[in-house]
């Protein structure tokens, strides 16, 4: 059986009158694509900013790779081996895509924890060597000398997952990768995210169905701030709760 790499226990957030999360108990084990879906509203994305350490909880415990990160800032839980992408895209636009990507390795503790933006890093080749084999492995060997704003939305999300894998991280967090793609977009998006899970845990927050269903090992879903089904995705699409609150207007 695979060791779990994230578990949540009974974590909840109340935001005013609104309690967004209500006692969520999750866990991912190494190596699976898991998804998360639900509705507008439901709490998926407050669960992932829970997760990687945007927000704190009110209760409940977050432990990765057996350590209890609760109290932990986003920086040390991307030390730790996280990272997230975003709904909406998130790069320099006014940087290179090569040196979006470099500034993250950058960043990285054991390239010195630190972006040194007062210090020439261009002689630092092996940074951008490494780089440009994180722009590889998303599809982008040809962009980097393109402007991040001048790429293709689908590109710019790309993009945010290559700077994602630049960071080595044992938990990749994707908020909705396919949001605002068209449909050859998509459908590369999911070939890529299917070559990512070879080498990476993922947490696929996402609204196509279609894509899930194709990729994920386990889905669970969140209605109002609660999870009321896990388990395989066959098993998530037979469950009659999960059909009425939500699968009923997807399938």
């Amino acid at each position: 059986m695979a060791e779990a790499l994230l578990e949540v226990r009974g974590l909840s957030r109340r935001f005013a009158a609104v309690d967004a999360l209500k006692g969520v108990n999750f866990s991912i084990d190494s190596g699976e694509v898991h998804g998360l879906i639900g509705p507008n509203g439901a709490g998926k994305t407050t669960f992932i900013h829970h997760v990687c350490g945007a927000l704190r909880p009110d209760s409940g415990r977050v432990h990765f790779a057996g350590r209890d990160v609760t109290r932990l800032a986003m920086h040390e839980r991307v030390a730790a081996g996280m990272a997230r992408s975003y709904q909406i895209s998130n790069v320099f636009r006014g940087l290179s895509a090569l040196d979006n990507v470099a500034l993250a390795v950058q960043g990285r503790p054991d390239a010195g924890g630190s972006f040194r933006f007062w210090q020439p890093v261009r002689g630092e080749r092996w940074l951008f060597d490494e780089a440009r084999g994180y722009l590889d492995q998303v599809g982008l060997g040809g962009r980097g000398d393109a402007l991040a704003g001048n790429l293709a939305h689908g590109e710019q999300r790309a993009l945010e997952l290559a700077m994602a894998l630049a960071t080595k991280p044992r938990l990749l967090l994707l908020d909705e990768p396919m949001a605002g793609t068209g449909q050859e977009e998509s459908a590369r998006m999911v070939e890529l995210i299917g070559h990512l899970a070879r080498h990476v845990t993922i947490l696929l927050v996402e609204h196509d169905m279609d894509a899930v269903f194709r990729l994920a090992g386990r889905i669970s879903v969140l209605v109002d701030g609660r999870l009321i089904a896990t388990g395989a995705p066959e098993a998530v699409r037979a469950d009659p709760e999960v059909r009425r609150a939500y699968l009923g207007d997807h399938l």
